[in-house]
C-alpha cells in the first residue's frame, strides 16, 4: 500500500469521534434515535462528508427537530481556535436533513470537523457536537491514491441483523483507512420490504431490525426517506460514514426494481398504488438527495443530476454515471439503431468530453451497471435486458451501440488509464476486454472490475456477452440463489495508486478483507 505521511483516521477517530458518538448515538445496534422534544436538539443519525475536493467537502447531518446546523472545522481534534460554518435551517421540507460545503480547506490535509445543531429561536442552545474527520485531496502526486467501491445494501429482505453484529463489512473497509468510498447503487432498497425474520437453509432464523416505513415497497416521500433512515440504525455504517468521505450514485432499487423513465407498473403488481415509475422516481430522487452529500443535487446546484467528475488530484478522475435516469426501455436490446441507449445522449457527450479534458493519470468509470455481463430483465415476464450486452455474441445491437462509440472514442482520442468500476449482480470478478476475441473490434483493451454487496443475497455468475471480447479473468460467486449474508459471498473493492510510480493495483476482497485476487495496471497506456 502506498505510504502516507498524515496521521491515518482511525488513530484520530479513537478519541473525539468515539466520545462524541458515546454521546449522540443509540447505544444498541438498530435501535432508532429518541425525538423527544424537549432539551437541546440532537443528531443522532451521524454524520457524513461526499464530494471531497482539494478545497472543499460536503458535511451532512439529520436533526431530530428544527434547528440551525453549524459545522466548526480543525487541524487537529482538540478544536482549538476552530473556523465555523453556518449552514442551513434544518425543517420538514428536506427531513430534517442538510449539508453545509466546506470551502477554502486546505490541501491534502486532514480535517477534523464537529456538527452543532442549534436551536433556531435561542443559538446559544445547542447540542452535543457530532465529530467526524476526512483528508482533502492531495494536490501532490507522491501521497498517492487509495478508495474502496461497493453497492447493493439490505437488499432481497436481508436487513440490519443484530445477532452477527450488523453490516460488519464497513467496520473491515473501515481498517483499511481509505481517502474515500464509492457506492455504486442501490444504497437501499425501497421496493425490498423487510420482515422481522427469515428463513436460512439450515431451519435457523436471520433476524431483523425492522421499521414501519421498511414493511412495505415505498410509494411516498415519506417512505423513500424513510428507507435511507433504515440503514443509518447501523452503528458499523454512522462510524464509517464519520471516518470515510463518499462518492454516491445510484441504480433501480433506490426506486424499484429495473425501472425506467416512463415504466408504468403493471395491474398484476398489487404492491403498488402509485404506477408511474415517474411519479415514483421523483419522490425517491428527492429523499436521494436529502439524505447524501451529493454536490450536484445540492439545493441551487445546476443541473440537479447524479453524473458528474470528481477531481482527486494529479493521480486520479473519477466519473460518476447514471445509467439509470436517461436510459431507453427495457427490451430484448436488439435493435440496430439506439441513439438513446443507456446513458442518453447529453450524458455520453458529457463523459467524452470530460474524458478528453481529463489530465490525471487514471481515469475511473464509475457505472452503476456491467458492460459485457449479461444482467436479464424479467420484472414483467418478459425476455428483456436491464443492462448493456443482450447475449447475441455478434455486432453491437441495442444499448451496445452506444458502448461502443464510447469505447471507440476513447482508443482515436487516445485517452490513456481508462477502467470500470460496478456492482449491481452480488458477486465479485475481474473482466478483461480486447479486441482481438470481439466481434466488435474499434477498441483498447481495458479492464473491469465488479464487487458487491455490502449486505445482500448473493447470486450466480452472469454470462457473458462476446460483442466486447470479455474474458472473465476472476469470479468468487455461490451457485445458489439469494444466499444470505449469513452464507458469506459479501464483497468489496480496494483501489491503491502508488504515487511515485503511478502503478494502481485492484483488490477484490471479501467482508473480513481477505484478498481475493489482486491485479496492478501499469500507467500510461491507452489499453492493457
Amino acid at each position: 500500500m502506498s505510504q502516507r505521511p498524515f496521521p491515518g483516521r482511525r488513530s484520530v477517530l479513537r478519541g473525539s469521534l468515539a466520545a462524541s458518538a458515546a454521546l449522540t448515538l443509540p447505544t444498541a445496534l438498530g435501535t432508532a434515535p429518541a425525538f423527544a422534544l424537549s432539551g437541546r436538539p440532537e443528531a443522532g443519525w451521524g454524520v457524513q462528508t461526499g464530494d471531497v475536493t482539494s478545497d472543499s467537502g460536503l458535511v451532512w447531518v439529520r436533526s431530530d427537530r428544527p434547528a440551525r446546523m453549524i459545522v466548526e472545522t480543525s487541524a487537529t481534534d482538540s478544536f482549538r481556535n476552530p473556523h465555523r460554518w453556518h449552514g442551513p435551517l434544518l425543517g420538514p421540507d428536506t427531513d430534517f436533513t442538510g449539508t453545509t460545503r466546506l470551502r477554502g480547506l486546505p490541501s491534502g490535509e486532514q480535517i477534523h470537523y464537529r456538527v452543532l445543531l442549534a436551536d433556531p429561536d435561542d443559538p446559544r442552545r445547542t447540542g452535543e457536537p457530532v465529530t467526524g474527520t476526512f483528508r482533502t485531496v492531495s494536490a501532490h502526486r507522491r501521497d498517492g491514491v487509495r478508495f474502496l467501491w461497493s453497492g447493493d445494501l439490505a437488499g432481497q429482505g436481508w436487513g440490519i441483523n443484530p445477532d452477527l453484529g450488523g453490516y460488519r463489512i464497513y467496520n473491515a473497509m473501515a481498517r483499511l483507512d481509505p481517502d474515500f468510498f464509492i457506492c455504486s447503487g442501490d444504497n437501499v432498497y425501497a421496493d425490498g420490504p423487510i420482515s422481522a425474520t427469515q428463513a436460512l437453509p439450515d431451519g435457523s432464523a436471520w433476524r431483523n431490525i425492522t421499521t414501519e416505513e421498511k414493511s412495505k415497497v415505498a410509494e411516498t416521500l415519506a417512505e423513500y426517506r424513510g428507507n435511507f433512515r433504515y440503514n443509518l440504525l447501523d452503528a458499523n455504517l454512522r462510524r464509517f460514514n464519520a471516518q470515510v468521505p463518499s462518492i454516491i450514485q445510484w441504480d433501480d432499487h433506490e426506486v424499484r426494481n429495473n425501472w425506467y423513465p416512463g415504466e408504468v407498473i403493471a395491474a398484476s403488481d398489487t404492491r403498488y398504488t402509485e404506477k408511474s415509475i415517474d411519479v415514483l422516481a421523483a419522490r425517491a430522487r428527492r429523499a436521494f438527495s436529502e439524505y447524501f452529500p451529493v454536490s450536484t443535487l445540492r439545493p441551487g446546484a445546476k443541473d440537479g443530476r447524479v453524473y458528474r467528475v470528481l477531481r482527486q488530484g494529479p493521480l486520479l478522475d473519477v466519473f460518476v454515471l447514471d445509467m439509470r435516469t436517461y436510459r431507453n426501455a427495457n427490451s430484448p436490446d436488439n435493435q440496430t439503431v439506439d441513439p438513446h441507449g443507456i446513458l442518453g445522449r447529453e450524458q455520453l457527450e458529457w463523459l467524452k468530453r470530460e474524458l478528453s479534458r481529463s489530465r490525471a493519470v487514471w481515469k475511473v468509470i464509475a457505472a452503476d451497471m456491467p458492460l459485457g455481463l449479461v444482467v436479464p430483465d424479467s420484472t414483467e415476464g418478459l425476455p428483456n435486458i436491464e443492462a448493456v450486452a443482450q447475449g447475441d455474441p455478434g455486432v453491437p445491437l441495442g444499448r451496445e451501440l452506444q458502448i461502443a462509440e464510447l469505447l471507440r472514442f476513447i482508443k482515436h482520442r487516445r485517452i490513456t488509464g481508462t477502467l470500470w468500476l460496478t456492482a449491481d449482480v452480488h458477486y465479485t470478478s475481474a473482466q478483461h476486454y480486447q479486441p482481438s476475441r470481439a466481434a466488435f473490434t474499434d477498441f483498447e483493451p481495458f479492464w473491469e472490475f465488479v464487487s458487491g454487496p455490502l449486505n445482500a443475497g448473493a447470486f450466480p455468475a452472469n454470462a457473458l456477452d462476446n460483442t466486447f471480447g470479455p474474458e472473465r479473468v476472476f469470479v468468487k460467486a455461490p451457485t445458489a440463489s439469494n444466499v444470505s449474508p449469513a452464507g458469506g459471498y459479501q464483497f468489496f473493492g480496494e483501489v491503491d495508486i502508488d504515487g511515485h510510480s503511478g502503478e494502481l493495483t485492484v483488490r477484490l476482497r471479501e467482508q473480513d478483507g481477505t484478498v481475493l485476487f489482486t491485479q496492478t495496471l501499469q500507467p500510461g497506456l491507452v489499453g492493457q
